[in-house]
C-alpha cells in the first residue's frame, strides 16, 4: 500500500450530539486533504465480538432475534458489545454462553469488520468456536431470541436467498465457506479460561 496522506482528514473540532445508554453521536469539523473543510456526524461504538459456533455434527449455531430498527426478526451469529476493559476472546466466550448456553473448547480469530463505515466507528471481531458443550443460556434481561442450528449448506442457501440480511453474519459466511473448502485456515487455540 502507498502512503494514504492524500486521503486522510484531520479533526478540527468535535461536538457531542447525543450521549445515550448505548449510542454516542458526535459531529466533527474536519480538514479535507485539499485544505477545505467538511462536517462529519457519526456514532462512537465500544466495539463488538461475533462468534461462528460449529457443532460437532457439522452444523452451526445461529440465532433468530427481533431487531427493532429494522422491524424484522433477523438470523444472526451470536454477538455482543465489548464491556469496558474486556478482551475480545472473553467477550466472545461470554456472549456465546449467555445467548446460546454453549462453552467452546477451541477458538480461532478470523477477521475484523467495520459494518457501517460511513456513520460509525464500530469494529466487530469475528471468531470461530468449536468443541461446543451445552451448559444453559443466561440471556440478559430484556433479551429474547431463538437458538437454531443449520447445516453449512442450509445457512449458505439462506444467505443466497436473502433470508440472512445481517452484515456480520453475511461476512462470516464467506469465511465459513472458505474454511470448509480448505482454502482459508484458522489458528485454533484452547482459551486460557472460560466464563
Amino acid at each position: 500500500m502507498s502512503d494514504d496522506g492524500h486521503l486522510r482528514e484531520q479533526t478540527i473540532t468535535r461536538e457531542e450530539l447525543l450521549k445515550g445508554h448505548f449510542l454516542h453521536v458526535v459531529r466533527e469539523t474536519v480538514r479535507l486533504p485539499d485544505g477545505g473543510s467538511a462536517t462529519r456526524e457519526y456514532v462512537l461504538h465500544p466495539g463488538a465480538v461475533a462468534v461462528v459456533p460449529l457443532l460437532d455434527d457439522g452444523k452451526l449455531l445461529l440465532e433468530r432475534q427481533y431487531r427493532h430498527p429494522t422491524g424484522k426478526v433477523m438470523i444472526e451469529i451470536p454477538a455482543g458489545k465489548l464491556d469496558a476493559g474486556e478482551g475480545a476472546l472473553v467477550c466472545g466466550q461470554r456472549e456465546l454462553l449467555e445467548e446460546t448456553g454453549y462453552l467452546a473448547r477451541e477458538w480461532a480469530y478470523a477477521f475484523t469488520m467495520y459494518p457501517t463505515v460511513a456513520y460509525s466507528d464500530e469494529a466487530i471481531e469475528i471468531w470461530f468456536a468449536r468443541g461446543l458443550e451445552h451448559k444453559g443460556a443466561k440471556l440478559d434481561e430484556g433479551e429474547f431470541l431463538d437458538v437454531i442450528s443449520a447445516t453449512p449448506e442450509e445457512f449458505l442457501g439462506w444467505c443466497r436467498d436473502g433470508k440472512v440480511q445481517d452484515s456480520k453474519t453475511l461476512a462470516s459466511a464467506v469465511w465459513l465457506q472458505n474454511v470448509l473448502a480448505g482454502t482459508w485456515k484458522l489458528d485454533w487455540k484452547a482459551p486460557p479460561s472460560q466464563p
